[in-house]
């Protein structure tokens, strides 16, 4: 069987997302966009912007980035960026700040919390632009890698305990006749594993199963722990056939 395709990203327009409370500036920010075919949505708050996700939770569906104040009234843009983060851990739309107080300790902090870039008024239009689509691709690249990791996690849930084991330990780079002799079974047995746990998987080889790992952006060790653990299931007795 063929190993995963890295999945399509979603075929959705992508959007940009503008939470600023200067009007002027919204408007010529939102006008830049319309200018390079980018559809944008202007928020005059954080909070309008929360409430707008809190009411479609697919939002998150679409290739999009977040170009966000850092002051505003009420809620600010560090505020909402911490809730971001806090609701959506993989968030697939990058942020993009704007400032009008060039804070060097803060760009620094946010870019470390995963901002995907910091910029002080006033900036440059196009460079502006330009970051936005290039966020935009690495929101598709974001949510290939969901899409695809989901498709994987299926597929892990096909495995039993004891292939989980078996793909662990292949995945290590160990020989059939070592992975025998550390789980107490025989070399046939670990070979009916390793087959039945590569067409689960719908790859020809450990090294396309790692891949597909990678694709997915997943630890090979978190992907292959044993679920023998988890399930409350005890491993075969020595002698297995």
């Amino acid at each position: 069987m063929n190993a995963l395709p890295r999945p399509a990203p979603s075929s959705l327009p992508p959007a940009v997302y503008l939470i600023e409370d200067e009007p002027v500036l919204a408007e010529a920010i939102s006008f830049l966009m319309s200018s390079r075919g980018l559809d944008s949505t202007h928020f005059p708050s954080g909070e309008s912007f929360w409430a707008s996700i809190e009411a479609r939770e697919r939002w998150v569906c679409r290739p999009a980035c977040i170009v966000l104040d850092v002051r505003m009234k009420h809620m600010s843009g560090l505020e909402l960026f911490d809730r971001l983060r806090l609701r959506y851990p993989d968030l697939p739309a990058p942020v993009i700040f704007l400032t009008g107080h060039g804070d060097i300790d803060m760009a620094v902090d946010v870019l470390k919390n995963g901002a995907f870039d910091f910029f002080v008024k006033p900036f440059g239009d196009n460079r502006l632009v330009d970051r936005v689509l290039e966020a935009i691709e690495e929101s598709r690249r974001r949510i290939a890698r969901r899409e695809c990791a989901t498709e994987v996690d299926e597929r892990l849930a096909r495995l039993s305990a004891r292939e989980h084991d078996v793909m662990r330990e292949v995945l290590a780079g160990k020989l059939n006749k070592v992975i025998a002799a550390e789980l107490g079974i025989s070399m046939r047995t670990v070979e009916v594993h390793r087959s039945n746990a590569f067409a689960k998987m719908e790859v020809r080889s450990a090294v396309e199963l790692a891949r597909l790992l990678e694709s997915a952006g997943m630890s090979i060790d978190i992907a292959a722990a044993p679920r023998s653990a988890e399930a409350g299931l005890g491993s075969p007795a020595r002698g297995e056939a």
